[in-house]
């Protein structure tokens, strides 16, 4: 796929269609037009659901290693092609080429790890069930099976790494998907879908859909989809789940993640790297990821030699065209997410916040921020800013510190800087979020872990193998008259 103005097709049932309408996708960085999407029509959507539906029973029961060929070419496919996916990733989301192509490694390796789990996951066992004399002579079997097409809903974020985190699984455990890309970046969906039709998956197993946003809710509540996999902002979110609570939801949704320094993170290494470490995964992507930083809270023993570190590391970061390999901080995704970042910043400033570097806006850019004493009440303090921007907050011990990141109706994922191992534990259990990365910060993660968040940074898990459970059940089959 080149970036162009044609108008690129869409998948429908896993082959190229047309609609009637197009939208155009531009670039965050200059407003330039990437390319042109054709849009499906109400019609053609229904197409997608009815030949999901009707080619579901076959494609569950079709053999594994169908399966796991059709994801063993894609990520092949992928890496073949990494240099052109990710210029286009950074040409339509403004993601610096290093962060896209380090998406695009991420890619490669979802789809390798689904091929693995398409090969084992059955989630067969056998159970004796003469425990008790009424199940003499019985056997349980358990298998899992999909509960139904899935509808996946992608997020802008990382136009290509979390499609695949909707439809790897899906087609590891056999069940079809419809994946609706966000309509600022379709264009790294869209090329997905061209490698998945270079695949002998069955047609029906997959659509890509650049469906609008406000045509999304008859599709959601169709109950021909009885699973959705939501990666996206929070409001959205619960209210999806909200109007279908009898449908099966995973919802990733936001975080306003913490990094904590302990005390003994004190030598001169010690803080340099968390400074680095935290000013770079505050501000990599434009501050657009939802484990970025978005706290530093750090212990008071070591907050006076950390601050000035932090500050210097923020500003050393180079800002500018996300084409330049040595960029490491772009646009946000447009310029009206720029502005709320920029009026955030402004309004925490003005309830008492002292800012200490950065803030200002410049088009879609936002120049990496770094606050002290934000006010625990602005949307900066309590909110999720979705941009290069980071609070530090001082603190009196341990307990403060765990206390002061768990102060959140977010709860996704949270960094601890200490050598301590009973420290380490004492976190694991102390931190209200679904991860805690011990001697770095929140923004790791491995694809094939889980996961998600608590409170209200969502509910279910992804991570291939945690999502293949979510998109199946277990069935039980007993046998009897067996002599066990």
């Amino acid at each position: 796929m080149t970036t162009t103005t044609s108008p690129h097709p869409f998948w429908l049932a896993g082959g190229p269609a047309t609609g009637g309408e197009t939208l155009t996708v531009t670039s965050p960085r200059d407003g330039s037009v990437v390319g042109e999407v054709s849009v499906p029509t109400a019609e053609q959507v229904e197409a997608a659901i009815e030949a999901a539906v009707r080619v579901a029973p076959a494609f569950a029961a079709g053999p594994a290693h169908v399966r796991a060929a059709a994801l063993d070419h894609v990520g092949a496919r992928i890496e073949e092609r990494a240099e052109e996916i990710a210029r286009l990733i950074s040409a339509e989301n403004g993601k610096p080429i290093t962060w896209a192509r380090g998406e695009v490694g991420r890619c490669r390796s979802v789809f390798r790890w689904a091929s693995d789990e398409a090969r084992r996951f059955n989630g067969g066992t056998a159970q004796r069930l003469d425990s008790d004399p009424g199940g003499t002579g019985r056997l349980a079997l358990t298998r899992r099976v999909p509960y139904g097409p899935v509808l996946g809903i992608a997020p802008f974020n990382f136009p290509l790494n979390l499609c695949a985190h909707k439809v790897a699984p899906a087609i590891a455990v056999g069940t079809p998907i419809l994946l609706k890309p966000a309509p600022a970046t379709p264009l790294s969906a869209l090329l997905l879908g061209e490698l998945l039709a270079e695949t002998d998956l069955p047609e029906g197993a997959w659509s890509v859909l650049p469906v609008p946003n406000e045509a999304m809710p008859e599709l959601v509540r169709d109950e021909r989809l009885p699973i959705i996999s939501f990666t996206g902002s929070a409001a959205v979110g619960w209210s999806i789940l909200d109007s279908v609570p009898r449908k099966r939801v995973t919802l990733e949704l936001g975080g306003n993640g913490a990094a904590i320094v302990l005390a003994d993170w004190s030598t001169e290494e010690d803080l340099e790297w968390a400074a680095r470490r935290i000013a770079t995964f505050s501000n990599y992507q434009g501050g657009q990821s939802c484990i970025s930083v978005q706290r530093a809270i750090v212990h008071e023993s070591v907050y006076d030699r950390l601050l000035p570190r932090l500050v210097a590391a923020v500003e050393e970061l180079p800002t500018g065209d996300p084409m330049d390999p040595a960029t490491q901080v772009g646009p946000l995704i447009d310029e009206n997410a720029a502005r709320r970042v920029e009026s955030w910043v402004r309004e925490a400033v003005d309830g008492g916040a002292k800012l200490l570097t950065g803030g200002t806006q410049d088009g879609a850019t936002v120049a990496p921020a770094v606050l002290e004493n934000v006010p625990a009440d602005s949307r900066l303090g309590c909110e999720e800013v979705f941009g290069p921007v980071m609070s530090v907050t001082r603190v009196r011990d341990e307990q403060e510190a765990f206390a002061v990141a768990n102060d959140s109706k977010y709860g996704l994922q949270a960094g601890v800087f200490t050598h301590d191992v009973q420290a380490a534990f004492r976190a694991h259990r102390a931190l209200e979020v679904g991860g805690v990365v011990i001697g770095d910060v929140p923004s790791y993660r491995a694809d094939q872990m889980p996961y998600g968040g608590v409170k209200e940074s969502g509910v279910g898990r992804e991570g291939v193998r945690f999502a293949m459970e979510d998109y199946t059940y277990e069935r039980v089959m007993v046998l009897t008259g067996l002599e066990l």
